[in-house]
């Protein structure tokens, strides 16, 4: 969804958008399935819209009001603790994709902080890590191999989670079975767990950017080519580190030459 990195776990709302980033932006058309503004190759753009609208409906029916009422029940305190449980839950993915990706410092940092977290913090109900240096941050398999240079393929609207594209979607799968959680809550025969914790992680970041997300429908010319354009937005800016994009290519202006070498050139030819 908005502003953090996609993570389609939820069963249901929060993550109906993920992939969104924070802020207003300008939409540009459907082109029937070619590359868009963003450069997405969108090929199955008909059956990704009528996904897309049923998501919308789930979560206009559905997610938004248990937002609205999570919001209203729950204190701010709660909520920020909700947050930081279900962020340390997952570190050991973060940091197997830490790993994965060569970035033994950043693996340094989710070690820490889920060390730190998870005794100081109380299980990781306080976020105790980020006030001693150690600040979060999110990866995922499908930035994995963006790390390494695997497009994303072509764009999917999933069911209930949402934007996604086929690297991604393989990503998501491979962090399931990464996910130690998972693993044992399949093999105690406690499968409820996974669901309520992509529940609350959900409706939590639902909650979190209601006004975000209503903002962004009602300025976006076209809202489902908004979400498109903003997702890869993120998925690039997330598998990069936040890095700013490379500077393009502009080898076809000819060689570089030395200062005064274009006068003198032009010079000689001009006798």
């Amino acid at each position: 969804m908005l502003g953090e990195r996609f993570r389609p776990r939820a069963l249901f709302g929060g993550l109906i958008l993920s992939g969104l980033l924070l802020g207003g932006c300008t939409a540009t058309g459907a082109n029937g399935g070619e590359e868009f503004d963003s450069g997405v190759r969108d090929p199955f753009e008909t059956a990704n819209r009528l996904m897309f609208a049923v998501n919308l409906a789930a979560d206009a029916i559905i997610v938004r009001p248990a937002a609205e009422f999570y919001r209203f029940a729950v204190p701010a305190p709660g909520r920020v603790a909700v947050r930081n449980f279900v962020r340390n839950l997952s570190s050991p993915v973060i940091l197997a994709n830490d790993l994965f990706q060569g970035e033994f410092e950043r693996a340094g940092t989710t070690a820490k902080r889920f060390f730190l977290n998870t005794t100081i913090g109380l299980g990781g109900l306080l976020d105790v890590a980020t006030g001693m240096g150690h600040e979060y941050h999110d990866e995922d398999f499908g930035q994995t191999l963006g790390s390494y240079g695997v497009g994303g393929g072509f764009y999917l609207v999933l069911p209930l989670l949402g934007p996604s594209n086929l690297r991604d979607a393989f990503g998501t799968g491979v962090d399931f079975f990464l996910d130690p959680v998972n693993t044992w809550a399949r093999n105690t025969g406690r499968d409820g767990i996974p669901i309520g914790r992509t529940a609350a992680e959900g409706i939590d970041f639902r909650a979190r950017n209601i006004e975000t997300i209503g903002e962004l429908q009602r300025t976006s010319l076209d809202f489902y080519a908004a979400v498109r354009s903003l997702y890869k937005q993120t998925r690039d800016s997330a598998i990069r580190n936040g890095a700013p994009p490379p500077l393009p290519d502009i080898s076809y202006y000819g060689p570089r030459r030395q200062p005064g070498e274009f006068v003198a050139a032009h010079s000689t030819a001009a006798e």
